[in-house]
């Protein structure tokens, strides 16, 4: 591995990692909300959120070592983009903004360009589209869950 490829998977990571420094878990308001019974607590989804930030970056490092992030990419990194800023989003819209409704839009977003992202780097490099599977179904279930938060409350 180059080290130009470690140094992507580094900087991935920590870019989407941001939003929980930027727009801190807010658990008064959080325990106030309405909620399935089988709703994750709030500990168990901030491990999943850096397991995934992992899979993420790894998945974009091997795109970046497979065909670099020239113009011949620039698809596969303008959807990341995307991606990326409206994850940062999620956090600000939910915990900031308190917007329910925002937060599941927003959540739907995530999950159908999450979704594009498999088959954009899965056309790459087989193993960096399935490294994505797992971030497109938590944002799937926290797209459903995002939608029982604004019903319920």
């Amino acid at each position: 591995m180059k080290k130009s490829t470690f140094l992507v998977f580094i900087i991935v990571y920590l870019f989407f990692s941001i939003s929980g420094f930027l727009f801190p878990f807010d658990s008064d308001w959080y325990r106030t909300l309405a909620k399935p019974d089988w709703t994750p607590d709030g500990s168990v989804i901030g491990i999943i959120w850096a397991i995934l930030f992992g899979f993420i970056a790894l998945s974009t490092a091997i795109v970046y070592q497979e065909r670099g992030f020239g113009r011949h990419n620039s698809e596969y990194m303008s959807l990341l983009g995307i991606n990326y800023i409206l994850n940062q989003v999620f956090s600000y819209l939910q915990f900031n903004l308190h917007a329910l409704f925002a937060t599941f839009m927003d959540a739907l977003f995530i999950t159908i360009t999450t979704l594009l992202l498999i088959f954009l780097a899965g056309r790459q490099n087989r193993f960096a589209g399935w490294l994505l599977l797992p971030y497109f179904l938590w944002t799937a279930f926290a797209t459903y869950l995002s939608w029982l938060f604004y019903s319920l409350n």
